[in-house]
């Protein structure tokens, strides 16, 4: 019996793709590219973005380089799954900022028939894999990861690093608070940031006494 006998070819599945790099390294570009193809195909077509995210725009999804999309803010992964019914494709921007469950939501939604395309930070400034970005590489069926240009030696950055002093893992930014890096530069940067962050640090510590 051959093989294609088995398969019943009446169940229709989706997959998932994620589009995956640093800042400034042309994620939400790549998105809005995929999702206005599949728009100007006629399919339905939905984005959603973290309600955090309001750096352009309330209701847009915009690239650094202005591009931009309509989209829908959401305060969790699981109102993705409620809005979404119905679609070809679904659009997410800024996945390393929703909670866990976007990864089921996401396998919800491709084993429903749907096209599934993540964009999202794959590190923080840290150097740290980013929240649930990990295991919606793992699952996906198409990873890209694109790169930004290093500012400090014109190679292939993949790093984020973060010019500001702020500890927190979110801190939403342009180019005032964040700098695409090369491997080199990244931690060349990072042990000359050390001793600045101290000195703050104490500083800071002295002014509480």
């Amino acid at each position: 019996m051959f093989l294609e006998n088995t398969v019943n070819h009446k169940e229709q599945f989706g997959w998932i793709e994620v589009i995956c790099g640093s800042m400034f390294s042309g994620k939400t570009e790549e998105l809005i590219r995929r999702l206005k193809r599949a728009q100007f195909a006629r399919q339905k077509v939905e984005i959603f973005k973290p309600a955090i995210d309001i750096r352009y725009h309330d209701e847009m999804v915009v690239s650094h380089d202005a591009n931009e999309i309509r989209s829908t803010p959401v305060e969790s992964a699981a109102m993705i799954r409620i809005l979404a019914q119905g679609c070809d494709v679904v659009g997410i921007d800024e996945g390393q900022f929703f909670d866990d469950e976007i990864v089921a939501v996401c396998n919800d939604l491709a084993n429903s028939g749907i096209r599934v395309i993540v964009a999202g930070l794959d590190m923080d400034f840290k150097g740290n894999p980013f929240g649930p970005m990990p295991a919606l590489m793992a699952t996906a069926e198409y990873v890209t990861k694109v790169h930004a240009v290093c500012t400090r030696t014109g190679n292939l950055a993949n790093y984020s690093f973060r010019k500001a002093n702020n500890d927190s893992l979110v801190l939403l930014g342009e180019t005032e608070e964040y700098e695409p890096l090369s491997r080199a530069a990244y931690f060349m940067a990072m042990r000359e940031n050390q001793p600045e962050k101290q000195k703050d640090r104490e500083n800071n510590q002295g002014r509480e006494t």
